[in-house]
């Protein structure tokens, strides 16, 4: 882009806050994920209604220029990291709750809603948006529809896509389009709204999410239950299961996990076990599922406690902060891998080898309940190249192992910028070649979130 096109664009969009500072600029170039080559945008603009979305995008479409969109930055694949030649369009200021109909058990909101503030209006009413990735206070219900996010509700409650009723998502010549329906149940057509649910920008940007809303649980109980390994609590994860109870939530973390967590928050978890097992059972029959969980857990070798209230919300809130803060002495890298939940107890075996084989340290949290992994490798820089070497290795033997056992290279978090070099070891050609018909179909110039989410030739 030149110095004229740009002027262009400040010309094409007078309405439209536009900054080219550098500060700015470096701030929104990249979300939390991994960074491959620091780029900077050329700008960053800043809509606040469907009508300026439409504008940027025909100036984008006129121009040739790369879009790349943006909601809270809290992606963790890169998703959101600038490209050569792009804008980032922040859709943060996009963030009203249009609607609440709790006779529908729906709500419409715009792309930059806190999912947050979402599910504290939404139990003004006795209901609450059942996705709930570790960020819901700060990411926004657009981020979480762009990578299908999950959370913790996962296990009962499912992923983004299983909330999503309705889209209304601008296309890369500017062209506003609706999608789905109002309705729980609707087969009209191809699943338009499913299709651009994960797509991560890809297709078009999405302007307007009707979603569904579950009911506020009347009760809550949380079990926490200490084992003295990672397998045995996985272990655990399966005889619930066995025992035909669902809960809402069931989290694992190991033992490195918990001195990390000691470490920042002063808990005490590490003293009371090598590895926890954190149940949440919801409803009207929270107690009665409480004391199955319970039951079993004891019987697989766990110590079990019901916590009371106040440290039934710490447990969980220290889970959400479970994948830490970046250390500047360490290459860290996280992990998104999920597998079939019968190789739970298998894959953590491996991932502990691993570790032990290339000399680098790893701690795992999961979604235990969906089979959902979190684990993160991690080297000193000190080390210098060679140790990011053996960093690099140990990622990509995590990943063939989970895709031989059945799994995949990402459970929530999205393919991004990051994973794509994985992408075609778990997708054979013919759907990577359809992959990238499709996104032809949408957006035949190549402008929208070039990079990400597929592989192109």
């Amino acid at each position: 882009m030149t110095p004229d096109t740009l002027l262009d664009l400040a010309r094409s969009l007078p309405d439209i806050e536009v900054q080219t500072s550098d500060e700015v600029l470096a701030a929104y170039g990249t979300d939390q994920g991994p960074v491959l080559e620091y780029v900077n945008p050329l700008a960053v603009v800043w809509p606040r209604s469907v009508s300026e979305v439409q504008q940027v995008l025909r100036w984008a479409s006129r121009t040739g220029t790369a879009v790349v969109p943006r909601g809270a930055g809290t992606g963790v694949s890169g998703g959101a990291h600038a490209t050569a030649g792009s804008i980032v369009l922040s859709l943060e200021r996009m963030n009203r709750i249009l609607d609440i109909r709790p006779e529908d058990e729906l709500a419409k909101v715009e792309p930059g809603v806190i999912n947050a503030d979402l599910n504290n209006a939404a139990a003004e009413f006795g209901l609450m948006y059942a996705p709930d990735p570790a960020s819901y206070r700060m990411s926004t219900v657009g981020g979480n529809v762009a990578t299908n996010a999950g959370g913790l509700r996962c296990a009962k409650y499912g992923v983004t896509r299983d909330s999503v009723l309705a889209l209304d998502v601008v296309l890369a010549d500017g062209t506003l389009i609706s999608t789905g329906h109002q309705t729980f149940k609707g087969v009209a057509g191809y699943d338009l709204t499913g299709l651009f649910t994960g797509s991560e920008g890809t297709l078009g940007i999405v302007v307007g999410i009707t979603v569904r809303l579950r009911y506020l649980p009347v009760k809550v109980c949380t079990l926490a239950g200490f084992f003295p390994d990672i397998e045995s609590a996985a272990a655990g994860v399966l005889a619930v299961g066995r025992a035909r109870v669902q809960p809402a939530i069931m989290e694992l973390l190991d033992a490195e996990t918990m001195v990390a967590l000691d470490a920042a928050h002063g808990s005490l978890l590490r003293s009371r076990g090598a590895a926890l097992l954190l149940v949440q059972t919801d409803g009207y029959g929270a107690d009665a599922e409480a004391d199955v969980v319970r039951s079993v857990l004891t019987s697989a070798g766990g110590l079990v406690t019901v916590e009371g209230s106040d440290e039934a919300v710490e447990m969980v809130n220290l889970r959400r902060h479970s994948r830490g803060d970046a250390v500047h002495t360490e290459h860290r890298v996280g992990e998104d891998v999920a597998v079939p939940r019968s190789r739970l107890v298998s894959y953590i075996a491996e991932l502990n080898s691993m570790a032990r084989r290339h000399r680098v340290r790893l701690k795992v949290v999961a979604h235990a309940g969906d089979g959902n992994l979190h684990p993160t490798f991690w080297v000193d820089k000190a080390e210098g190249s060679a140790a990011v070497q053996r960093l690099d290795a140990a990622l990509d033997e995590s990943i063939a192992v989970a895709l031989a056992m059945g799994g995949t290279i990402t459970g929530e978090h999205g393919v991004g910028q990051f994973k794509l070099r994985w992408l075609a070891q778990e997708q054979q050609e013919e759907v990577l070649d359809l992959q990238r018909r499709i996104k032809a179909a949408f957006d035949p110039a190549g402008i929208l979130n070039p990079g990400k989410a597929i592989l192109t030739r």
